[in-house]
């Protein structure tokens, strides 16, 4: 071998041991550097959120699946239960249709209710939980579909069994839709299984 090639691989062995770099003599390809973490919110501050309003939560959508996030909202004080259910409802269903805030943005939240879609209470014949959307839950994507159901069930808009009753602007009979491990980790291809949630 050339002895000035030899003292030339010498060297650059030297170096990168000081450099703290195991030479190799097969290259290596690991790809792009590893993104930030996805999905993941600093928390609130307990204490702020309280003087704000209502702690809730509201069920966004981050990596094709439905993740929790805080959020507060005000309720009138000494409102009837049933009007208030219709209340919270709604200021849930507004979080929803809002656009996520940049921090959520940058984390990789989005939303797919849109709209200003509102909701009102039981029609006649209607079970007393029921509430009515002013667009058909049928014509709503399965990932909206997902959103409100996990929101509303999880909140003081129901009865906090896991499921809500839902209907629509017509006289369809309302149904009750419930929210699953199967719904939040893929609402794209799995809707809220619901049954006919019959009349009173």
């Amino acid at each position: 071998m050339n002895p000035r090639l030899t003292a030339l691989l010498a060297l650059a062995a030297v170096s990168l041991a000081g450099c703290g770099i195991r030479s190799t003599e097969v290259p290596t390809n690991f790809g792009p550097a590893p993104s930030r973490v996805h999905c993941s919110l600093s928390e609130p501050d307990a204490s702020s959120q309280a003087s704000r309003g209502l702690p809730v939560q509201v069920f966004l959508l981050c990596g094709s699946q439905l993740v929790a996030v805080d959020r507060t909202v005000r309720v009138p004080d000494g409102t009837a239960d049933a009007a208030r259910r219709v209340l919270v409802a709604q200021v849930l269903l507004d979080e929803l249709q809002a656009t996520p805030s940049a921090a959520e943005k940058e984390a990789g939240y989005t939303t797919d209710v849109r709209g200003a879609m509102g909701v009102t209470g039981p029609r006649r014949n209607d079970p007393d939980e029921t509430l009515r959307l002013t667009t058909a839950p049928t014509s709503l994507t399965s990932y909206a579909l997902a959103q409100i159901v996990c929101t509303f069930s999880d909140s003081a808009a129901a009865e906090g069994d896991g499921s809500v009753i839902l209907g629509g602007p017509a006289d369809t009979p309302p149904r009750r839709y419930e929210c699953t491990d199967e719904v939040r980790a893929r609402p794209g291809s799995n809707e809220p299984p619901s049954t006919e949630a019959g009349t009173t």
